[in-house]
């Protein structure tokens, strides 16, 4: 009996702890280690997302997020659509760290760094790399995220626009 019970633990085991790998024809893609605040977006964001987003003049639009895993589980693509107009933002670590991009309607594709991580939110700032300037650039100049239980979020952004800082803010629901 004692050793059914040994072998049942060690298949147990053996199927609990298997690593999957995922190949390219011949190519072993390998594993890849994810920061926090990576893992905090895959743990807390995928999946379809809609609500209304009040710009910083009080009109209220329509909003939609949607969250992908991708690249072998090395990206995260967002989805976003505000008033019928679609943009994309990329999650993606590098050395240990989130680098995140976006892909603006203003024509802009700032970059960000990961200003804080808590237990329930995750906020950006912009990062200097790409040279935008407030005199010069429209573009995004931080973004937040606070989950409100596991199926309600609130994002919280500001934007530059001809020197001037606008603040938006949406409230949004999981779909799926």
């Amino acid at each position: 009996m004692n050793k059914l019970i040994l072998l049942s633990i060690l298949t147990f085991s053996f199927f609990t702890f298997a690593v999957e790998t995922t190949k390219i024809g011949d190519v072993d893609l390998g594993e890849t280690e994810h920061s926090e605040a990576f893992l905090f977006i895959k743990n807390n964001m995928l999946g379809k997302w809609k609500g209304k987003l009040t710009q910083d003049s009080g009109n209220v639009i329509n909003a939609s997020y949607h969250f992908k895993l991708v690249s072998n589980g090395n990206t995260i693509r967002e989805e976003l659509i505000e008033d019928g107009v679609e943009m994309f933002t990329t999650y993606s670590d590098k050395d240990g760290e989130l680098v995140i991009k976006h892909y603006c309607a203003l024509g802009t594709e700032p970059m960000f760094k990961v200003a804080k991580l808590s237990s329930n939110s995750i906020a950006f700032k912009s990062d200097p790399q790409p040279g935008y300037h407030k005199d010069h650039h429209n573009f995004v100049r931080s973004i937040a995220w606070e989950m409100v239980g596991s199926n309600k979020m609130i994002m919280k952004n500001s934007i530059f626009i001809d020197g001037k800082i606008e603040n938006n803010k949406a409230s949004i629901k999981r779909t799926y």
